[in-house]
């Protein structure tokens, strides 16, 4: 009973949180949800437009129709909401009510008070936390086929869905002989290898009927791979280590309630813990970029075993409780702010969101000139550009990585291409097509990567004339709209 009575509040702060967002839009939800404003207009990801992510993330965007401002946000409170049921769930039936209602609380704290970037964007590595606990908490009830359903469903949104396979795995492993007797066998593992083929069976099942396949392959793993295997950072064990020690430390609350679980606790779960927690630390670490949305991977189990400690440090508990003021100070006032503002009825004065406002300002500029059945190109990755226009895209290209082979996590400082032949057979395909707006959303950022220094492209673009500008972005219109066919 007290585990239900503590979901109300935690359900409003989860939403108040997000509602001081409302007006803004991450850069990591607005890819998936151009790609899910494409798929409401008739097409098909992968097919018709390019899109590097696994295909379930512009899915779950679907389900309010891609829709940005309130229904967004509830979208994610009610997400973080089912994780942090899912916590309560298995922290409880693992230990008591206590650490059930403390891994639920810490949760729903640490999906608030991080980087906001992080925990307001419902990217893919957001959407995985439910999938990722789901599956580790059927695979330690013994429901073997179910969690391999739910690790492919995680691998659905991100490809570390691999590692919440594994760490599933682990907690199928005959630990104790009590474990022994109820959760090991061949049959559990093949029921878990079973789950998740049949999970990303229905996947490519789906992605095959609509001729998708080969290009979801290309494009999500082909490039993916590529994608993980080049890093821009310059020495990135040096950085990987900076940013997981930061992590750690501006997670504090939690590794110390981990710290003395691993101390103190004795139980069977204790070891299967620290299994899950190295195999998720490594997921974290996959692609050498330690970007703050990839240490998701790792919260789950952070929260889980640092509910535990919570309970056994007793009234020492209130250390931990002292440690949380770290991540309430650093970004509790930005919501004040924001508040004020909605209040206020002002604009956001936040130098994390200029680019999103001058992205809104680019394309009220398109839309003052829009016409039914336009058609947008988009240079660069401005993915919310998409999202403010809702334009249908005028080529299977939403934004210009395939087009100059350079990742977006390194196109505003560098140029050289990852994939110089895929590049030039896009661009080909490219001058096939005449959207009737192009946006060089890259150009006033790195000279090197606008689309005017491509001269591949010069004949193609001469058609195009220059109609706004903002202080990062050109618009640009087709001169002769007649010759457009829609």
């Amino acid at each position: 009973m007290k585990g239900r009575v503590l979901f109300a509040p935690l359900f409003l702060g989860l939403f108040a949180a997000r509602l001081c967002h409302i007006h803004i839009l991450w850069d990591d939800e607005a890819y998936p949800l151009a790609g899910a404003i494409q798929m409401l207009g008739g097409k098909t990801l992968y097919r018709d437009i390019w899109y590097d992510k696994p295909p379930l993330s512009p899915a779950v965007y679907l389900l309010w129709g891609a829709q940005t401002g309130w229904p967004l946000r509830l979208g994610g409170a009610l997400i973080a909401l089912v994780a942090c049921w899912l916590s309560y769930r298995f922290a409880r039936e693992l230990w008591s009510e206590r650490e059930g209602m403390a891994a639920a609380a810490l949760l729903a704290f640490f999906l608030t008070f991080d980087t906001p970037s992080a925990v307001m964007a419902m990217a893919s590595d957001f959407l995985m936390i439910v999938p990722h606990i789901a599956a580790v908490y059927l695979a330690w009830r013994g429901r073997a086929f179910l969690s391999g359903v739910a690790a492919g469903v995680a691998l659905g949104f991100s490809s570390k869905g691999m590692f919440v396979l594994v760490a599933a795995g682990v907690f199928l492993w005959p630990w104790s002989d009590e474990a022994a007797q109820n959760r090991c066998g061949l049959r559990r593992f093949s029921r878990l290898a079973l789950g998740f083929l049949v999970a990303n069976f229905a996947i490519f099942a789906t992605l095959a009927a609509a001729g998708a396949l080969g290009a979801y392959y290309e494009q999500v793993w082909k490039w993916g791979f590529l994608y993980a295997g080049s890093t821009f950072i310059e020495n990135p064990a040096l950085n990987g280590i900076q940013r997981t020690a930061n992590w750690l430390g501006f997670h504090a609350a939690l590794v110390s309630g981990a710290v003395w679980f691993w101390r103190r606790d004795r139980g069977s779960v204790r070891w299967p813990m620290a299994a899950w927690a190295a195999l998720s630390l490594a997921g974290a670490a996959a692609g050498w970029r330690f970007f703050p949305r990839y240490f998701f991977q790792l919260l789950p189990v952070l929260t889980l075993v640092a509910a535990r400690g919570f309970v056994l440090l007793g009234r020492k508990r209130a250390i931990l409780v002292l440690l949380l003021v770290i991540p309430l100070v650093r970004f509790g006032p930005r919501y004040a702010l924001l508040a004020e503002d909605l209040a206020r009825g002002r604009e956001h004065n936040w130098r994390d969101l200029s680019l999103v406002q001058d992205s809104r300002n680019a394309a009220d500029q398109i839309m003052e000139r829009a016409k039914p059945g336009d058609t947008l190109l988009v240079w660069g990755y401005r993915p919310d550009i998409w999202v403010f226009t809702r334009l249908a895209a005028g080529s299977r290209f939403m934004d210009s990585q395939p087009l100059t082979g350079v990742p977006a996590d390194r196109h505003l400082t560098q140029s050289a291409s990852l994939a110089p032949l895929l590049a030039a057979a896009n661009l080909d395909e490219l001058m096939h097509s005449k959207p009737a707006f192009i946006v060089d959303g890259i150009g006033p950022l790195n000279p090197a990567l606008g689309i005017t220094n491509y001269p591949d492209l010069t004949g193609w673009f001469s058609d195009y004339r220059l109609v706004g500008q903002t202080a990062f972005t050109r618009v640009y219109e087709l001169g002769s709209r007649s010759t457009i066919v829609y």
